[in-house]
């Protein structure tokens, strides 16, 4: 997929420098620190990502609720962790406006996250701007709730599902490829808007795609997006690659 590397960057220095205060940030030196949360007693979680600016990955499989792993080279940046009450929020100190990034373009955040896969989870990922890869297959989702703004963007839904899921996805100027799985039904609306859009063994109807287990499967995901500039790519999983 082409992607518009020169317009992402353009919006990304727009929202740097609509920060209203003065920051007093500096780059130092790459920092990376690993942390952990235990699931303790919750029978399910809801889980809240909230990120200004940088690359983020979101995967399964840690032996905990949450292991992770943060770099950065802006001690401002340095993430925020709670869990209290099955809810988990792991956060930028400062995601509105990115004021704490203004005239700073060589900065450093990466965030690694992977997330326990035997919970109920409720999950919400918020970026503003950068790259994300959200490798979601396999993660006992209950809802799921997306907001990217500039970047590039991976969604990996692919793979078996035991229960319906409702997905919402709101996009800016993003370049988005979205997996699915192919024996689970999918029907997924997106809202007329300045973007191009290509589906991969899905039947369009308007605004709607759908796959062939569509109707014919127990199990639905229903995805509602709403997206800006940018190209998105919907791409049904082949079935030599389902191994879930």
């Amino acid at each position: 997929m082409k992607t518009n590397h020169l317009l992402i960057t353009l919006l990304l220095v727009a929202a740097l420098s609509l920060a209203g205060c003065s920051s007093r940030a500096r780059v130092g030196a790459l920092r990376t620190e690993s942390r952990s949360v235990e699931l303790g007693d919750a029978k399910s979680v809801r889980v809240e990502i909230n990120m200004g600016a940088g690359d983020l990955q979101v995967t399964g499989g840690a032996e905990k609720l949450m292991e992770a792993g943060f770099t950065y080279n802006v001690a401002a940046l340095r993430p925020v962790v709670k869990y209290a009450d099955g809810t988990l929020v792991v956060q930028q100190p400062e995601t509105e406006g990115m004021p704490v990034l203004r005239n700073i373009t060589d900065f450093r955040n990466e965030w690694d996250l992977r997330l326990y896969d035997a919970v109920p989870m409720d999950l919400s990922v918020n970026l503003g701007a950068g790259s994300s890869n959200l490798k979601l297959a396999g993660l006992p989702l209950t809802g799921l709730d997306v907001s990217l703004g500039a970047g590039e963007d991976n969604i990996d839904l692919s793979g078996d599902w035991v229960r319906d899921l409702h997905v919402t996805i709101n996009t800016g100027a993003a370049n988005i490829i979205l997996r699915l799985p192919r024996d689970v039904g999918v029907r997924v609306k997106v809202e007329p808007g300045p973007n191009r859009i290509e589906a991969t063994g899905l039947t369009e109807d308007g605004d709607v795609y759908t796959n062939d287990a569509y109707g014919v499967s127990e199990v639905t995901m229903q995805i509602d997006m709403e997206a800006g500039i940018g190209q998105i790519n919907l791409e049904v999983e082949e079935a030599a690659s389902a191994t879930n």
